[in-house]
């Protein structure tokens, strides 16, 4: 059983309106795709992120990975990772390997027949998720819509919506939309916010006793991720827990945020960290610290292997990926109830297929 090919493909899907979070805007998501050949079995993985990363799967990765043992997943990630010391591994490259990595782990389960998450071993049959979006593009109506569409429609008990608007000099405007998501969802549903990292520590701090008037007990990124004392000081003087980890590359990574004390959970992305392989390695460090692990994003990416881990604590039912993983592959999971229930099919793998049929008018390369 050994490595045939690794191609690549990457697809642009515009989003269904402008969307914004508090340091950023966005007309469209990229997915780069990673699939990955053992004679007529494939194996699928992939990052959302630049499509640059195609080049160095199909540069740097793929002839590296060609011949190799297709069952020796880690060996194969070890080789990925020493390989590209001098091209600098977070970011990007980090992005390649991982979806690599995931295609990897896909095709190992696909060829012994098994759901990825009995490959690897359950703790779990659901994994519960939160409905994420809440841009801070929608007016009023738009956003008291998709929350009750997750509360009351999916029946997901826990959402969260984008703060920190324009750098976090709109911070009006931030506490009208959390004073109207809590309207919107009512009080018996888990209310988060997400900053992404638009807020200094002091105003941070201001903000979350608004955040906490209003029952408020995810605040993610209040400042950025790269400032672990900021994170800190943050989290020592709020009420609710206080996370981070999105961008996350590398093990090292986790294991100086939790050393310095910055997070109360612990986020990880298997699209951005290394793929399977070092998320997993994530949630073993968070456990040691005893902290729960979150997946951010890309739910599809994260549900089996989530399924496998004893501190999980939830996923990211992100608005866009979502669209876009229901729009490109078969075999997409309900999250209704607020859980996901990866294996329960039987289908090898991560259960995911291409849908040529539709993924081919969104190819750009």
């Amino acid at each position: 059983m050994t490595i045939d090919s690794v191609t690549t493909a990457v697809y642009t899907v515009p989003t269904d309106g402008p969307e914004a979070d508090g340091t950023l805007s966005w007309n469209a998501t990229d997915l780069v795709l990673a699939t990955v050949r053992s004679g007529s079995v494939r194996g699928l993985g992939w990052t959302y992120g630049a499509p640059a990363a195609a080049d160095v799967v199909a540069g740097e990765l793929a002839p590296l990975l060609t011949g190799r043992d297709a069952l020796d997943v880690p060996a194969a990630h070890d080789a990925m990772a020493r390989a590209v010391r001098n091209t600098g591994r977070p970011g990007l490259v980090a992005g390649a390997i991982s979806a690599v990595d995931l295609a990897l782990w896909d095709l190992k389960a696909r060829l012994l027949n098994l759901p990825l998450v009995q490959l690897l071993g359950a703790c779990r049959a659901e994994v519960p998720v939160y409905g994420s979006g809440g841009f801070t593009t929608y007016d009023d109506e738009r956003l008291d819509a998709q929350l009750r569409g997750w509360a009351e429609e999916s029946g997901i008990p826990r959402v969260k919506i984008k703060i920190g608007e324009r750098w976090g000099r709109a911070e009006e405007r931030d506490r009208h939309r959390v004073a109207r998501a809590r309207r919107a969802v009512g009080p018996s549903v888990e209310l988060y916010a997400d900053a992404n990292g638009a807020y200094g520590a002091k105003q941070a701090v201001r903000v979350a006793r608004h955040l906490d008037d209003h029952g408020v007990t995810w605040f993610e990124e209040p400042v950025s991720s790269d400032d672990l004392p900021g994170l800190a000081l943050v989290r020592a003087a709020v009420a609710m827990d206080v996370t981070a980890g999105e961008y996350g590359y590398t093990l090292p990574y986790f294991g100086r945020m939790l050393a310095a004390g910055s997070v109360d959970c612990l986020q990880a992305d298997i699209t951005r960290c290394g793929g399977p392989t070092v998320w997993l390695r994530a949630a073993a460090v968070a456990e040691a610290h005893g902290l729960d692990l979150s997946a951010h994003c890309a739910p599809h990416a994260h549900a089996h292997v989530a399924a496998a881990v004893p501190n999980f604590r939830h996923a990211e039912w992100f608005h866009d990926h979502v669209r876009v993983e229901r729009l490109l592959f078969d075999g997409t999971l309900d999250p209704s109830g607020g859980a996901v229930r990866p294996g329960a099919d039987g289908a090898p793998g991560h259960g995911l297929t291409l849908r040529p049929d539709r993924a081919e008018a969104y190819r750009v390369r």
